[in-house]
């Protein structure tokens, strides 16, 4: 399997989710919180789909891409795990760079909030990146899954009815 943009966000958010969502357990699909943002996503910017591109390079889907201008558009219900879509976008921008697209940034959009924020890749971003590349193979190629991590932001998880299901 290869690293996408999703496994990078979860890396962040949860080695667990990772894990599970690397080997086939998907519990995304339904779930109210995700429905909700891929509603605020259409609904916000109905004309971002005739304005820019969809760019699909191997595992990575980029919805928005502004070619003109080279700016990734990610469009997110609530800031609250912006740690994640950082890391989300800057992973966009770095396979933009590794397919010789320079010059490119990234830009995050909280329409619920009423705010964006401006995302710039870095030399350490690179860097990180490239342990990411590393580290989260290790994680999903693991046998054992990682414990649960038994945090406030597990009970708004899609996993979290797998995770705390004692049976």
């Amino acid at each position: 399997m290869q690293v996408t943009a999703t496994l990078i966000q979860y890396y962040f958010f949860c080695h667990r989710q990772l894990w599970l969502h690397a080997n086939d357990v998907r519990m995304e699909d339904g779930f109210h919180s995700v429905e909700e943002g891929n509603l605020i996503q259409d609904k916000s910017y109905s004309q971002r789909s005739s304005k820019y591109e969809e760019v699909q390079i191997g595992p990575i889907k980029i919805d928005f891409f502004d070619a003109k201008n080279k700016i990734v558009h990610e469009i997110k219900k609530s800031s609250k795990a912006r740690l994640t879509y950082h890391w989300q976008v800057k992973y966009y921008i770095y396979i933009l760079e590794q397919h010789g697209i320079e010059g490119v940034t990234g830009i995050i959009e909280y329409p619920k909030e009423r705010k964006k924020e401006e995302i710039l890749l870095t030399e350490p971003d690179r860097e990180r990146i490239k342990e990411l590349l590393v580290e989260i193979p290790q994680i999903f190629n693991n046998d054992n899954c990682p414990v649960v991590l038994n945090k406030p932001k597990c009970k708004n998880c899609s996993y979290y009815d797998f995770c705390y299901t004692n049976e």
